[in-house]
C-alpha cells in the first residue's frame, strides 16, 4: 500500500477509495435523469453550470491569490458572444452569425472572455488585495453599462435576446426527442462538461502553473526572488479563469434560453464568491459543492412561506423570501469564514479523517 514511484503519488487517483468514490459518482451521475422529475433535473444542470464557473473562479482567486469581483462581466462577455455566433443571421434587430453547433459557440465565448482577462491582466498584475479587488468590481459597472446599450447585441433593457442553441450533431438537446426529455439530455450535457472541466482543472492545479499560481498567491516576493515571473502568472489566471467564465455564462443561458442584460449585475459576483468560499477556497472539489450548494438554495427559501407566514414569496411584498436569499449568501460567507475556512470540502476532510482514524481520536 506505499508508493514505489514518483508518478504513483502525483496520479490523479492515487488511491483504490478516490477510484470507487468516483466511479459510484459517475454511476449515480447518469442514473439521475432516470430517477427525478424533470425541474430537479433542470436545477442540477444550472448547478453543474455554475460548479464550472466556480472552478475558474478558484483558479485565480483560491490558487492564484488574485481577489476577483468582477465575474459576472467575464460570464456576461461569454454569454453574449455565444448568443451572437448561435443567433440568426437573418434578424435585422440583433447581431447573428447562425452558427449553433454547441462546440463552435462554446469556444468562441470561452476564448472572448480570455481575451478581455488577457486584456485587464495587465492592470491587475500591477495591483493587490482591496485595490484589485476595486478594480475588478469596476468591471461589473463597466459591463452592466455596456449591456444596457448595446441593443445589437443584447437586445436591449427589458427586451433581451435568445440565447445560445445547444445544438449538437443536428440534435437541438433544448427540445424533447423521442428517447430523452430535453431537461434530461440538457442535465446529462452539462454534467459531462463539468467533468471535462473539473478534470482540466485539477491538472492545472496541479501541473507547474499550479504550483506557481499557489508560489505567487503565498508570497508574490518570495516567488519572484526563486525566479516566478510574478506578473506573467497573474496575467495566465486571469485568462484562464476568464476562459472557464464565459464558457459557463455561454452555458448558463442556453439552460434557460433567454438574456437579460440585467442578468449580469453584482450579485452574481457575489454568489460567485460565495460557491469559492462555502465549498472550499484551492479546491476543485470545493467549487463543486459550493456551486451546487448555491444553485439548490433557492429551492429550499421558496419553501419557506410554508413554515414561516410571514415571509411572502412575491418580491413586491417585504419581508420576502428573495431578500432572504440575499441574507442567507452574506451569512453564509461570514459564518464559513469563521467557523469552518475550508469551507464544505474542509467538512468532508474532518469526516474523512475520524472515519480513516476509527476508533482512535488520533
Amino acid at each position: 500500500m506505499l508508493y514505489t514511484a514518483y508518478g504513483q503519488d502525483m496520479a490523479l487517483l492515487n488511491t483504490g477509495a478516490k477510484k470507487v468514490a468516483v466511479a459510484v459518482l459517475l454511476v449515480v451521475g447518469l442514473l439521475l435523469p432516470f430517477v427525478l422529475e424533470d425541474d430537479l433535473l433542470r436545477l442540477l444542470a444550472t448547478g453543474a453550470v455554475l460548479a464550472i464557473g466556480a472552478i475558474g473562479l478558484n483558479l485565480v482567486t483560491g490558487y492564484a491569490g488574485q481577489v476577483s469581483l468582477g465575474h459576472a462581466f467575464f460570464l456576461g462577455i461569454g454569454a453574449y458572444t455565444a448568443a451572437v455566433v448561435s443567433g440568426d443571421p437573418e434578424d435585422d434587430q440583433l447581431y447573428g452569425l447562425g452558427i449553433t453547433f454547441l462546440p463552435v459557440w462554446l469556444i468562441a465565448g470561452g476564448l472572448a472572455a480570455a481575451a478581455v482577462g488577457f486584456v485587464v491582466a495587465p492592470l491587475a498584475s500591477r495591483l493587490r488585495g482591496l485595490y484589485l479587488a476595486i478594480v475588478t468590481l469596476g468591471l461589473v459597472f463597466l459591463g452592466t453599462h455596456v449591456w444596457n446599450e448595446w441593443d445589437a447585441v443584447t437586445g436591449g433593457i427589458g427586451v433581451g435576446r435568445p440565447a445560445a442553441d445547444p445544438v449538437l450533431f443536428g440534435v437541438d438537446l433544448s427540445r424533447r426527442t423521442e428517447v430523452f426529455s430535453a431537461d434530461q439530455q440538457l442535465y446529462l450535457l452539462m454534467t459531462a462538461l463539468l467533468v471535462v472541466f473539473a478534470l482540466l482543472g485539477r491538472n492545472i492545479a496541479r501541473s507547474a502553473i499550479g504550483r506557481s499560481f499557489a508560489a505567487v498567491r503565498d508570497r508574490d516576493i518570495a516567488a519572484e526572488v526563486t525566479g516566478v515571473d510574478v506578473r506573467k502568472v497573474k496575467r495566465r489566471a486571469f485568462v484562464i479563469s476568464g476562459f472557464y467564465a464565459g464558457c459557463a455564462g455561454a452555458l448558463l443561458y442556453s439552460i434557460t434560453g433567454y438574456l437579460d442584460p440585467s442578468s449580469f449585475g453584482l450579485l452574481v459576483s457575489v454568489q460567485f464568491v460565495a460557491m469559492v468560499l462555502i465549498g472550499g477556497v484551492s479546491t476543485i472539489s470545493g467549487s463543486i459543492m459550493g456551486a451546487f450548494f448555491i444553485a439548490l438554495l433557492p429551492r429550499l427559501t421558496r419553501e419557506l412561506p410554508e413554515y414561516l407566514p410571514f415571509l411572502s414569496s412575491s418580491a413586491t411584498e417585504t419581508p420576502n423570501v428573495f431578500q432572504v436569499e440575499t441574507l442567507l449568501y452574506g451569512l453564509l460567507i461570514v459564518a464559513f469564514l469563521l467557523l469552518e475556512p475550508r469551507g464544505l470540502f474542509g467538512l468532508w476532510v474532518r469526516i474523512r479523517n475520524y472515519w480513516k482514524a476509527w476508533p482512535f481520536s488520533y
